[in-house]
C-alpha cells in the first residue's frame, strides 16, 4: 500500500487502518515520505475527517513512534496542562512553577507558535540562555529534583507528530479536530501522566471559534485519555480578545513574572488559578477546588511560586536575574508608541486573531518553519473590551524594531479594535467544564 493509495482513499471518504497508520508514522519519522504527499493527506483529512477508531490509531502510532518520558517512579501526582492555542496566552509560564511549588510534578512539554498563536517555547527562549531542548534523561532528573521541567518536544518523543505539527501549520490544516486531538494526546501520554488539564479556547482568536466544536474537541481528548487511564479535565476559556495585556514573547515573560510576584492582569491571574486548581485536585495535592485555590494563592503571596520559577530558569541555563528585573535582561523594542482612540466610546471588541497575526508579521512568530523569532516585538493591549476611552487615549502600545514593523501593528490595530457607544456584554472567562461525566456550563 502506497501513500498515494491512502491519499486517494481518504479523499474519497474511506478509512485508514491501524497498521497503515503505523507504517505511515514509521516512514514519516524516517523522513522517507515526500512533503507534497504528506501535505495532500493532511488536506484530505482536513476535509474528510477521521472516525473515532482512526483518531485513536493515529494517536497511538504517533505515541509509539519514539520514546516516552518515564516518571512512574515518582510518588506524587504527574499532571500537565495544555492550551489549544491563544493570543497573549502565557498561562503556562505562571502555572507550571506555581503548581510545582504546591507539590505536584509538572512535566510541561510545550510547542512553538502555530498559525496566529504564540508558542511557550519561543517565550521561554527570550530569556537569555534558557534551554528548552533537554533530553529525556535531563528532563526526568530535573522533574525529580525540582518538580518541573519546561521543555520542547524532543526528537525522541512522538517524532512523527513533530513532523506533522510543522506541516499542519504550513499547509493551513491546523483546524482539524482529529488532528489536533491526536497531536496533543500523543505528546501528553508520552509523559506518563496521572492526569491532564486542557485549556480549550473559544472565540474569534481560537483555532476552533465555535463552542460546539471546542466541546467536541475536549470530549475527543477526554475519551483518548480514558483509553490510557489518564483522567482529563477541560475548561473552555475565552479567546475573543487577547489574554492579559502583553502579546509577543519577551513582553509576555515580563507579564508572567509580574503575575508570579502576586500581581499581573486580573484575567491572566484568574485563568491561571482556575487551571492550576484542577491540576492540584487531579494530582491529589488538594481535596477540592476551593482548597486548591487557597493553597495556590498562598504560594503566590509567599513568593514560593516565583522562587520555583527561578530554580527552573537556573536549572535550564537561563539568566535568573530575569526574576528580579525583567526589563534589564529581556530584549527590548527599539520603538514603543501608543495606538490611540480615534473618538470617545467603549472598546467593544479587540480581535485576538488579528492581533496574533500582526505579532507574527512583525517578527514575533513564524511565517515559515525557517523564520527566526524576534523576542522584542509585540503589542500591549492597555484598554480591554468594555473600557470607556476618550479620543486620544491609548488603547494599545506598539513595540517594534523599526518604523515598518510599527506600521504593520498600526494597520492591524485599526482593523482589530472596534469602538462603540454602548458598553458590550462581558464574556465569561471560563464558560464550560468538561469531564468524563459530561459538560458543565457556567453562567
Amino acid at each position: 500500500m502506497t501513500l498515494r493509495d491512502l491519499i486517494e482513499r481518504k479523499r474519497d471518504g474511506g478509512r485508514i487502518a491501524a497498521d497503515e497508520w503505523r507504517a505511515f508514522t514509521r516512514d514519516l519519522s524516517a523522513g522517507t515520505l515526500p512533503d507534497y504527499q504528506v501535505s495532500a493527506l493532511l488536506m484530505a483529512i482536513y476535509f474528510r475527517g477521521l472516525d473515532d477508531d482512526e483518531t485513536v490509531a493515529l494517536m497511538d502510532a504517533m505515541l509509539h513512534s519514539g520514546r516516552t518520558l518515564d516518571l512512574r517512579h515518582l510518588t506524587r501526582g504527574r499532571i500537565d496542562k495544555h492550551s489549544t492555542g491563544g493570543v497573549g496566552d502565557k498561562a503556562s509560564l505562571v502555572l507550571a512553577p506555581l503548581v510545582a511549588a504546591c507539590g505536584v510534578a509538572v512535566p510541561m512539554m510545550s510547542g512553538r507558535g502555530l498559525g496566529h498563536t504564540g508558542g511557550t517555547l519561543d517565550k521561554l527562549e527570550s530569556i537569555p540562555g534558557f534551554n528548552t531542548r533537554l533530553t529525556l534523561e535531563q528532563a526526568s532528573a530535573q522533574i525529580e529534583r525540582l518538580g518541573c521541567a519546561l521543555i520542547g518536544q524532543t526528537g525522541e518523543i512522538a517524532p512523527a507528530d513533530k513532523r506533522l505539527y510543522s506541516m499542519r501549520d504550513a499547509t493551513a490544516t491546523v483546524e482539524s479536530i482529529p488532528l489536533i486531538a491526536a497531536s496533543i494526546m500523543s505528546k501528553k501520554l508520552a509523559e506518563s501522566l496521572t492526569g491532564l488539564v486542557l485549556d480549550v479556547k473559544i472565540g474569534a482568536g481560537a483555532f476552533l471559534p465555535r463552542t460546539a466544536d471546542s466541546i467536541r474537541l475536549a470530549e475527543t481528548m477526554i475519551a483518548l485519555g480514558k483509553r490510557y487511564d489518564c483522567p482529563v479535565v477541560a475548561l473552555l476559556t475565552d479567546m475573543d480578545a487577547p489574554l492579559g495585556v502583553a502579546c509577543g514573547n519577551a513582553n509576555e515573560v515580563e507579564e508572567s513574572i509580574e503575575t508570579l510576584r502576586d500581581g499581573g492582569p486580573p484575567d491572566l491571574r484568574e485563568l491561571t488559578l482556575r487551571l492550576s486548581a484542577e491540576m492540584l485536585v487531579l494530582g491529589k495535592a488538594a481535596a477540592t477546588l476551593e482548597d486548591a485555590r487557597v493553597t495556590l494563592e498562598r504560594a503566590l503571596a509567599s513568593g514560593a511560586a516565583l522562587e520555583k520559577f527561578r530554580e527552573i530558569v537556573i536549572a535550564q541555563g537561563g539568566d535568573p536575574r530575569v526574576c528580579d528585573d525583567p526589563k534589564a535582561v529581556l530584549a527590548q523594542p527599539a520603538i514603543s508608541e501608543p495606538f490611540v482612540a480615534a473618538r470617545d466610546g467603549y472598546v467593544e471588541r479587540i480581535d485576538a486573531r488579528g492581533i496574533g497575526r500582526a505579532v507574527t508579521a512583525m517578527g514575533g512568530g513564524r511565517m515559515t518553519m525557517e523564520d527566526v523569532v524576534d523576542p522584542s516585538v509585540g503589542i500591549r493591549i492597555v484598554a480591554r473590551p468594555g473600557a470607556h476611552v476618550k479620543a486620544g487615549d491609548p488603547i494599545a502600545i506598539i513595540e517594534a524594531r523599526d518604523a515598518a514593523c510599527a506600521a504593520i501593528a498600526r494597520r492591524a490595530l485599526e482593523a482589530a479594535v472596534h469602538l462603540g457607544d454602548i458598553a458590550p456584554v462581558q464574556r465569561l472567562l471560563v464558560s464550560h467544564r468538561v469531564t468524563v461525566a459530561g459538560v458543565e456550563r457556567f453562567n
